[in-house]
């Protein structure tokens, strides 16, 4: 012990001596890291590549998919497996609410909300919501339009609640299908592809369609133009969340192939906004001829409904 002791002192004085003969000299203490510089690694990258990094989200995507993988060991066919895609708290979901009504330009909807934690609570809750919404909301619009006409008779129409719950589910499961199996295929052709999970694409999907649930409580109102202008709105913020956050993903592809997905993506959005406008709020009227009701003094008495 006593070796040991004069061994470190000895060291030490060494050390004194040299640090005394160069002040400048640098020293290392073992019970500190190393720091790397941060940029030394952003060098070895390519210049353009860095920014398409930072927005598609490729650097935190092993990481991701790792603690995914961990996260939902439990076998598919259990509770426990199906739990974890609603394992979100409130706050989580109205900031991807907020995300996907206030989008902002250059900012990925998946990288900033989605890929830490993608859920199906909201996507369901939201289509549950909106379908619910254009069903009353199609009855009370054609209630007020015909408010007040003698020959008119309201009848609840329950069967736009099958039709819209149809509708909604089909297009925010099975174009994000579509839309996942055509990524996966280009991405087996073009190595820059970045391809996104169908949880991640159902998310998008899912959040992108809340702004038409206050566009449909406000599609109540009798004008045309008033609704269309509102439609073309929400069209637009909707659409842009899906641009912004596919275009990423696909602009590496071939020029013409890249345009078509983002095109073929937005005209099925819209179909679906004008589909539920043209359909739920502005059918039209079918005129129906009463039977013909004789009167007693002889004359013929008829009727229109409609």
């Amino acid at each position: 012990i006593a070796c040991l002791v004069m061994y470190l002192f000895a060291e030490f004085d060494d050390a004194a001596n040299l640090l005394a003969a160069n002040p400048d000299a640098t020293t290392i203490s073992i019970d500190e890291p190393v720091e790397i510089p941060k940029n030394q690694h952003s060098h070895l990258q390519e210049p353009g590549r860095e920014e398409d990094d930072e927005l598609l989200g490729t650097d935190d995507s092993d990481k991701t998919e790792l603690l995914a993988g961990q996260k939902k060991s439990a076998p598919f066919w259990t509770f426990e497996y199906y739990q974890t895609f609603f394992d979100v708290d409130t706050y989580q979901v109205l900031d991807r609410i907020k995300g996907s009504v206030f989008p902002v330009p250059g900012k990925n909807f998946v990288r900033l909300y989605i890929r830490s934690n993608p859920d199906l609570y909201g996507p369901f809750w939201i289509c549950a919501t909106l379908v619910f919404t254009i069903a009353v909301s199609g009855n009370l619009s054609n209630f007020f339009i015909h408010l007040g006409k003698p020959t008119y008779h309201y009848v609840p129409e329950f069967r736009k609640v099958s039709i819209a719950a149809t509708t909604i589910y089909a297009y925010a499961w099975l174009v994000p299908l579509a839309l996942w199996g055509f990524l996966m295929w280009r991405n087996s052709k073009v190595m820059n592809i970045v391809s996104y999970s169908f949880l991640e694409i159902v998310c998008v999907y899912g959040y992108s369609l809340f702004i038409y649930i206050p566009t449909a409580i406000l599609w109540i109102i009798p004008q045309k133009v008033v609704r269309w202008v509102l439609m073309v709105f929400s069209l637009c913020l909707s659409g842009s969340v899906l641009v912004m956050t596919f275009w990423p993903a696909v602009r590496d592809d071939n020029r013409r192939i890249a345009v078509a997905t983002v095109a073929a993506i937005l005209l099925l959005h819209a179909l679906l906004a004008v589909g539920c406008l043209a359909y739920f709020f502005d059918a039209p009227e079918l005129e129906i001829p009463a039977p013909i009701i004789p009167a007693h003094n002889g004359t013929t008495v008829i009727t229109k409904s409609h």
